[in-house]
């Protein structure tokens, strides 16, 4: 079926220069970039600031009194939105409360998610990385979270599915037809 030997009787060779691609003409250099019609990826943002500072507490009292008496709540609530309803409030809440109580080391769990919330709206790592900020200001980080998710729209009361269905609401929805009608 299938010739491995040259026209002029010679055995083929993986080296051989007669079934390597032409080259170009002297001077012609190969295509680089990207081709005409399509467009580069976007360049990544500059990082924005956090919208309320980690010390500003005082923002949303009845938050940071929640927090400061269980914060397992409010770690819940963030973890659920973060999550986008992949992991429910009360099962990261409980595993939350049981770090807290038998370990100590919850902040290893919380700083995770707000690398999560950092990567998701492109925020700034202030004032320092975010397991320093877990262990030494874990209240104070977990109202600056919830503050953020707060200001991008979201009602923490209400959870992920909540939160869907409370947008999904302001969606205009094309007018059902009726059945048979005289």
């Amino acid at each position: 079926m299938y010739s491995y030997e040259k026209s002029d009787n010679q055995k083929f060779t993986p080296d051989s220069s007669a079934n390597a691609p032409p080259l170009p003409p002297f001077g012609a250099t190969p295509a680089t970039g990207i081709p005409v019609g399509l467009s580069a990826p976007p360049r990544p943002q500059a990082p924005v600031p956090w919208s309320s500072g980690l010390f500003d507490c005082s923002a949303d009292v009845k938050n940071c009194f929640i927090t400061c008496c269980c914060p397992c709540i409010t770690f819940g609530q963030i973890s659920e939105i973060v999550d986008k309803g992949s992991s429910s409030c009360i099962a990261n809440g409980a595993i939350y409360a049981l770090l807290m109580s038998f370990t100590g080391c919850q902040s290893c769990f919380s700083c995770f998610y707000r690398s999560k919330i950092r990567e998701q709206y492109n925020l700034v790592e202030n004032p320092c990385g975010d397991c320093l900020v877990h262990c030494c200001c874990e209240t104070c980080a977990l109202c600056q979270e919830y503050r953020e998710l707060q200001s991008r729209g979201f009602d923490m009361s209400l959870g992920w599915q909540g939160n869907v269905d409370k947008h999904s609401r302001g969606v205009a929805m094309p007018p059902m037809q009726q059945g048979m009608t005289r």
